[in-house]
């Protein structure tokens, strides 16, 4: 199981790189929205084991934003360039897929249930982005260095 852990990340991790790139993020920043991507899936990964899909993605995200808004002060740029790439595998992009594909077969009971499931994975992306953001910045900031 470990080593399908490790090409999972490695998977989300480029993937993320990917959308970086085109998203234009400065090629200095790619290992970190690499790191923060795969970080985000294999806690999702893990989690998928003992909770829900929408559980699993809130926590998995939390650990996403914390760590972007972590690079950001560490990095002293904007915490979106980590952000944004860095939900990228964590998006329902096949639940909103079905939900369509469901509603065009017209098998609506299914489209239903896909397209809650997707709503409560979306609301989980954006309540943990908002918990995370209520963070005071001094928390990312580390400790001051004594002026010389």
């Amino acid at each position: 199981m470990s080593i399908r852990i490790l090409w999972e990340f490695f998977a989300a991790a480029t993937g993320t790189m990917a959308f970086a790139l085109l998203f234009h993020v400065p090629k200095k920043y790619y290992p970190f929205c690499g790191l923060i991507g795969g970080c985000g899936w294999v806690c999702y990964e893990i989690l998928l084991n003992v909770c829900s899909a929408p559980v699993a993605t809130f926590f998995a995200n939390t650990v996403v934003v914390l760590l972007s808004r972590f690079f950001a002060v560490r990095k002293q740029c904007p915490v979106t360039l980590f952000l944004v790439s860095g939900i990228f595998p964590l998006v329902p992009g096949a639940g909103i897929y079905w939900t369509a594909y469901y509603m065009v077969t017209n098998e609506l009971d299914l489209a239903g249930q896909r397209g809650f499931q997707t709503l409560k994975i979306a609301v989980a992306i954006v309540l943990s982005i908002l918990l995370v953001f209520e963070l005071p910045q001094r928390m990312f900031a580390g400790k001051k260095r004594a002026a010389v």
